[in-house]
């Protein structure tokens, strides 16, 4: 286990450095220019090459890249002369348009996200496994069909289009919640449930929808295999060969998938924010890809990233516990 743990880490640690280098380089070609950007509109061609070399920006591309990464671990000095900044660990730089650390306002950010990302993930698995394990046990009687047509019909609709039928009948027509807006749990408990239950739904019932086919097919395959028989054949209860032969090898694939999903929203659900207006880390990239803010931009894909493969690393690590069989592998 030790020497597997270390093989992903290092894994991780090289998945982020190439992303970090192709984020980089992909800002280095486009045709707008940082200096001009940071300095504003009105500045000089001068002021504007002065700029660029406080900025460092005149260095070639590969002593940029060293002294992004090697400052998000051990910090860095942004600037010359007296213009000079100390930008403290973990340093991602600074917005173009607001001049504030990058670090401070992804953090600012990022627990509406986490918010938002764990109550939809909780409400979406509780749906879409029980649906899917209950249209399994059922399988090709009229409680499986309607499910699984209902299952399509929520999974074609468009978030936005599920967000605005939600706003209007349940805080406009019906007046039963209040417009969300998000208030940390620490504040007030029952005010942040009540204003992030939208957004909640909003998300999960999407993926509800498509956790649901997953875990039926995925159960009716593990039902078949001849495991399953001999624990019948020994006369253990059903619902003990369900629960614990059948159902837990089967989430495997679930675990996988909720790995990659929840690790994406964890940096910002961008379309869901942005429709209730929460002040997320989806709705900062949104407002920073309007703005060409390259710093803030390769900060929150650099933020995702880690995300996505750190949650893929403890999915792996949970497999051991979820399937047996992964245990002797």
């Amino acid at each position: 286990m030790t020497a597997f743990l270390l093989r992903r880490l290092t894994a991780l640690v090289a998945t982020l450095l190439i992303v970090c280098a192709l984020t980089f380089a992909v800002f280095y070609l486009l045709p707008s220019d940082p200096a001009a950007q940071f300095c504003g509109k009105d500045c000089s061609t001068e002021r504007i090459e002065l700029v660029r070399q406080q900025l460092g920006l005149a260095d070639p591309l590969i002593v940029q890249f060293w002294h992004y990464v090697t400052g998000i671990f051990t910090g860095r000095t942004l600037g010359t002369g007296p213009y000079a900044v100390q930008c403290g660990f973990p340093c991602f730089g600074y917005s173009y348009q607001s001049a504030q650390p990058v670090w401070s306002l992804m953090m600012d950010r990022l627990p509406t996200s986490i918010s938002l990302a764990l109550g939809a993930a909780v409400l979406w698995l509780i749906l879409g496994i029980g649906a899917g394990v209950l249209s399994a046990l059922r399988r090709g009687s009229r409680l499986d069909r309607t499910l699984m047509v209902g299952t399509i019909g929520i999974a074609a609709l468009p978030v936005y289009f599920t967000a605005m039928i939600l706003l209007y009948l349940v805080v406009t027509v019906a007046g039963l919640l209040p417009y969300p807006r998000y208030i940390a749990f620490t504040e007030h408990p029952g005010q942040w449930v009540a204003n992030l239950i939208l957004p909640w739904i909003t998300l999960a019932l999407l993926n509800a929808a498509i956790y649901a086919r997953m875990t039926r097919n995925s159960v009716i395959e593990t039902m078949a295999e001849p495991y399953v028989r001999t624990a019948r054949a020994k006369g253990l209860r059903e619902r003990r060969v369900v629960g614990r032969h059948g159902l837990r090898p089967a989430l495997t694939p679930v675990a996988t998938m909720l790995g990659m999903d929840l690790g994406g929203l964890l940096a910002g659900a961008l379309i869901t924010e942005s429709l209730f207006s929460l002040p997320g880390v989806g709705k900062l990239f949104a407002d920073s890809l309007n703005k060409a803010d390259q710093p803030v931009i390769m900060g929150i894909t650099l933020l995702a990233s880690f995300f996505i493969v750190s949650s893929n690393l403890v999915v792996d690590l949970l497999y051991a516990w979820i399937d047996p069989r992964a245990r002797l592998a």
